[in-house]
């Protein structure tokens, strides 16, 4: 089986390390195509896959071909490659905004189609991926992508119309929670906590929250009251969150995450 990728960014190359990592496949079963030269000997060297300038060689060579370019940039990179791709091969979209229809009229009606979101904690194999398939998708084929999906991080199958929600809501969320921690930090520093000491104690109270959570699958609002002492310090700050809205804000803004994906 090879394992194509047109676009070699920073996703793109989450992904083929996870599947590298894993063992899913080797690094000569492996295909990737990027405008730069200087890109595809970069990745060359840290992958040891083969790299080149040419997607049409990509593309007709690739069992699984992964897009993964600017959706601004489908018109120009597609229509080249949608004469050249196998019959049988599975063609996998991580580009935001082009739905599965848009690529059925680019690669035609009997395509194996299947769009994926994932998010950027895939660089560090903590991804969170959305997989759509489309009808011409076998759940043989589905089980191939989520296996690779599945080496940088978790992922779940989910119908295409929630696609925008899943986009704001673990997409776009990681920028929430880089916010939510330089805060932290910053108070902490505030407070007379050296920097380099305030990120490292923010970033590992959100990451251990969030891997309690997880771990027990327990209901947020109970772990939230588990550390609210009567009377304590943290039912004193939850008060003031409560007071400024943090609830109100964050639904607010998964909401125009959510509006402006279904402008795109």
């Amino acid at each position: 089986m090879v394992i194509g990728f047109i676009g070699l960014g920073n996703m793109a190359s989450a992904m083929i390390g996870g599947i590298l990592g894993n063992g899913l496949a080797a690094p000569e079963e492996i295909l990737g195509s990027a405008r730069t030269k200087e890109t595809c000997e970069r990745i060359k060297k840290e992958y040891e896959i083969e790299t080149t300038t040419d997607n049409v060689m990509v593309a007709s060579n690739a069992d699984i071909l992964f897009l993964a370019v600017k959706p601004q940039m489908f018109p120009e990179v597609l229509s080249p490659i949608a004469g050249v791709v196998k019959k049988d091969a599975l063609i996998v979209s991580i580009a935001a905004g082009r739905s599965l229809k848009t690529m059925k009229e680019i690669f035609g009606q009997n395509a194996k189609l299947i769009r994926l979101m994932p998010n950027t904690p895939a660089l560090v194999n903590e991804g969170c991926t959305a997989v759509c398939p489309n009808e011409n998708v076998s759940q043989t084929d589905l089980e191939k992508v989520l296996k690779i999906c599945r080496s940088f991080g978790t992922a779940e199958v989910i119908p295409e119309r929630l696609i925008d929600a899943f986009s704001a809501v673990a997409g776009c969320s990681p920028a929430y929670v880089f916010m939510f921690i330089e805060a932290l930090a910053d108070a902490g520093v505030k407070a007379g906590i050296p920097r380099d000491k305030a990120y490292r104690f923010a970033s590992q109270a959100v990451l251990g929250s969030a891997k309690l959570q997880l771990a027990t699958g327990k209901h947020p609002g109970e772990l939230k009251d588990m550390v609210c002492s009567p009377g304590g310090t943290t039912i004193e700050a939850v008060q003031v969150l409560e007071n400024m809205g943090l609830r109100a804000a964050v639904m607010e803004a998964v909401e125009a995450a959510v509006e402006k994906a279904k402008r795109i």
